[in-house]
């Protein structure tokens, strides 16, 4: 488990976990990051671990170039997008961010619980799981 925020699925909260774990790691990259496409977890990705490059002085007239931020070399990131039309999912895409398809593939084949992007594992702590919630509990009558 990543870690866990209690409350909303905000930005604040996405930065905060991505936040923690980074710093739990020692801001060791990953093999492979995934999520579910939530705008904001490709920002705080982006914001935690991405370098900063400050642009060299040119010395022409005009203002100098602005910092800008690079992804570092092995971050991995890929997403599932799912398609939902009245509730229900009816397609489900993968699309690599950060990295190249064959790191992902790279990362899948070393990895002990998965062999596909996914995020079974997101959606086990987001309450998604039927062992977490009554509601969606099998009724055996």
């Amino acid at each position: 488990m990543i870690g866990v925020v209690a409350g909303e699925r905000t930005t604040e909260n996405v930065v905060a976990v991505v936040n923690d774990f980074k710093r739990r790691t020692g801001g060791r990259l990953m093999d492979l990051f995934t999520t579910d496409g939530y705008p904001a977890d490709e920002d705080a990705i982006w914001g935690s671990y991405g370098e900063t490059i400050s642009p060299p002085r040119t010395g022409k007239p005009g203002r100098p170039r602005a910092p800008y931020k690079v992804a570092p070399k092995g971050l991995t990131y890929a997403v599932v997008e799912k398609t939902r039309e009245k509730e229900r999912v009816v397609s489900i895409a993968t699309r690599v961010v950060f990295g190249t398809m064959a790191a992902v593939i790279a990362a899948l084949g070393t990895s002990k619980a998965s062999r596909s992007i996914n995020t079974a594992f997101v959606e086990r702590q987001n309450g998604t799981d039927r062992h977490r919630d009554a509601r969606k509990a099998y009724r055996f009558n």
